[in-house]
């Protein structure tokens, strides 16, 4: 992915960003266990304090092995695509015992049964990283709304309007990197008589960290800051913070 420099205002983003104590480690943004070798070049990182940074380590582990087991449906090793998450599941065996106890049959289909908190847990923490790296944002509170879904069970217009681009309506802090990621496009008006006209328009494009495993989306607008990821290109989330 492209890196860009944060010209925004360093006061706004100190400390943990999870929360608010010292800064002794470097924590990547999104996790290395939803990318595969070789890693991206450049990758987000954001500062945490020591125990935050370990603390989400497991549950991580949990939500990339859940993610690879529903889309192979099956804990097998031999079964999983990705070697990293085959190799967790092989070292781990509770972990895959674990999963494995939560599977179920219906209907022809392998389904999982999700332990809720655990995944909340990744994902507001993911969102928490995006928003203080893309927007200078910092949220220790608990997000105002939160949802995750398979992509493949959404409407087709719920996906589209998933994926879209977001068209800006207001500047967030001037100099952060999602502020330098906005995007200029033209669209081409028709009016009842025929006269066209051109209209420039501001949008948020999703970054893509690595291709087919990991991608975001980070909105600040309004009375509200929205980050919206697709792990896996599989699941689907967003979490948001009302001001």
């Amino acid at each position: 992915m492209r890196q860009l420099r944060n010209y925004a205002d360093d006061r706004l983003v100190n400390g943990c960003i999870y929360c608010g104590g010292s800064e002794e480690t470097r924590e990547h943004v999104p996790s290395r266990v939803f990318l595969d070798a070789p890693l991206p070049e450049n990758l987000p990182v954001v500062n945490a304090c020591s125990s935050c940074n370990n603390s989400f380590s497991q549950d991580e582990e949990y939500l990339a092995c859940l993610i690879e087991a529903a889309i192979a449906g099956s804990t097998d090793p031999d079964n999983i695509r990705r070697p990293s998450i085959a190799n967790i599941f092989r070292r781990a065996p509770a972990l895959r015992a674990r999963i494995e106890a939560a599977k179920s049959t219906q209907d022809g289909q392998t389904l999982f049964k999700v332990e809720a908190n655990r995944v909340q847990n990744v994902l507001v923490k993911l969102a928490r990283g995006h928003s203080a790296f893309e927007l200078s944002q910092i949220f220790r509170e608990e997000p105002s709304s939160l949802w995750w879904c398979p992509i493949a069970l959404l409407s087709e217009n719920d996906r589209n309007s998933f994926d879209a681009s977001h068209i800006v309506e207001m500047f967030g802090e001037v100099g952060t990197r999602g502020l330098q990621r906005m995007l200029v496009t033209q669209f081409i008006i028709q009016s009842e008589n025929g006269e066209e006209s051109t209209q420039n328009l501001l949008i948020h494009d999703w970054v893509d960290v690595q291709d087919g495993r990991y991608r975001y989306l980070a909105i600040d607008d309004k009375d509200e800051v929205r980050i919206k990821m697709v792990i896996a290109e599989y699941l689907a989330c967003e979490v948001v913070w009302k001001f």
